[in-house]
């Protein structure tokens, strides 16, 4: 069941000072004022708890267009656009979760949690697990569909997740995360708040080479048109369907037979269905190909009201020559030979706006390729990160 979470706006204007802010207090549905609720914007350092008569302040800069969270476990997570709110007094309302697993074909099990948590860590988090864990991890509830092959994971509580390398420790709010094994797709939604816990010169390093040459540095550079002096590539790429690959029809034999399998106990199989599963395994269904290079931002940018999109029919190929940042001394300083980054952007024709600090509208139905997949919690930056920082 779907449930309502209120926000009231009580049109109480303050006087507007230099810098903004959002204020007011946090009751559940029976009226009750809740302490320690995050109140923080979605991706960046700058949030607050609510007190224990459940009022909260926060003050912004003066231009923050992204959105403000309101989360606790227990309760539904509400989130709001900034701009809806700011210089206003708030009442939210939020609704306690229900407490009680729902009945499902396919449960949430231990068995699951065991044998796919490798996969959710590798997909999610990244490759350094010495340096980027979950702390509470054993909190993760998952879910596998072996007829689909379709992974589910939640988490019913809040995610601690500590960077070392960043010097970061993140609270996640996992909203959802599915991984289908047939096509390899992974989608996950969620918000987040960081704390800093270190900020050494190794640290600062480490956060400019994850930012240089990112997907948070590409989206910059487009809001501040600013895509060529970065250094940045873009070329128009299209699909070429593979002949080679099974045809619709022939995928729906394919299922067909093995369905038929599963109740008949067969086992020899007929020469064209090995055939159709041979050539499902071991080919792609389309190949990409350059139609057209270093094409300009006009292409696939809008500029709009101060509005900036990304909007693309086709696939965008985005390249960079990346030379990582070195400590001389002191001095950071990028060494003489790059490494070529290469990535794949598949906006279908839909319209993403980018905000100045690198944030898109909808971000999981943008599919990303090549080294912006890459871009995972291990190398996720806060939206106020600030290059040097």
């Amino acid at each position: 069941m779907k449930k309502t979470i209120l926000l009231f706006l009580l049109m109480l204007p303050f006087s507007i000072l230099s810098a903004q802010i959002v204020k007011g207090h946090v009751t559940n549905d029976a009226g009750k004022l809740i302490s320690g609720v995050s109140i923080y914007i979605d991706g960046t350092k700058m949030g607050t708890v609510s007190k224990e008569d459940g009022s909260f302040s926060l003050s912004l800069s003066s231009d923050n267009p992204g959105n403000i969270v309101f989360q606790k476990d227990d309760y539904d997570t509400f989130t709001t656009s900034v701009s809806g709110v700011i210089n206003k007094t708030l009442k939210v309302v939020l609704t306690q979760t229900n407490a009680i697993e729902e009945i499902r074909l396919v449960p949430y099990t231990s068995e699951a949690y065991k044998n796919y948590i490798n996969y959710f860590l590798d997909t999610f988090i990244g490759a350094d697990r010495d340096n980027v864990r979950i702390k509470n991890q054993k909190s993760l509830k998952f879910s596998y569909d072996k007829k689909n092959k379709f992974l589910k994971v939640k988490a019913p509580n809040t995610l601690i997740i500590e960077n070392k390398n960043l010097g970061y420790e993140i609270q996640y709010n996992l909203i959802s995360y599915s991984l289908d094994l047939n096509n390899n797709m992974i989608n996950y939604t969620g918000t987040s708040f960081f704390k800093e816990t270190k900020n050494t010169d190794k640290i600062k390093l480490n956060r400019m080479n994850a930012y240089d040459g990112s997907l948070l540095h590409f989206f910059r550079s487009i809001y501040e048109n600013k895509i060529t002096e970065e250094k940045f590539i873009v070329n128009h790429v299209v699909r070429i369907p593979n002949p080679k690959y099974p045809s619709e029809e022939e995928l729906k034999i394919l299922e067909d037979f093995r369905q038929i399998t599963k109740s008949s106990g067969i086992i020899k199989i007929p020469e064209n269905i090995r055939d159709i599963s041979q050539r499902k395994t071991s080919q792609k269904p389309y190949s990409l190909a350059i139609v057209k290079t270093q094409i300009p931002d006009s292409a696939y940018v809008e500029r709009t009201d101060k509005k900036v999109f990304l909007t693309f029919k086709d696939i965008l190929q985005v390249n960079y020559q990346k030379y990582f940042y070195e400590m001389d001394g002191k001095n950071f300083i990028k060494s003489q030979f790059p490494v070529t980054l290469s990535s794949f952007l598949h906006p279908d024709g839909e319209a993403f706006e980018v905000s100045k600090e690198g944030n898109i509208s909808n971000p999981d139905q943008l599919i990303t390729e090549g080294d912006f997949s890459k871009n995972k919690i291990e190398n996720m930056l806060p939206l106020d990160y600030k290059l040097g920082d």
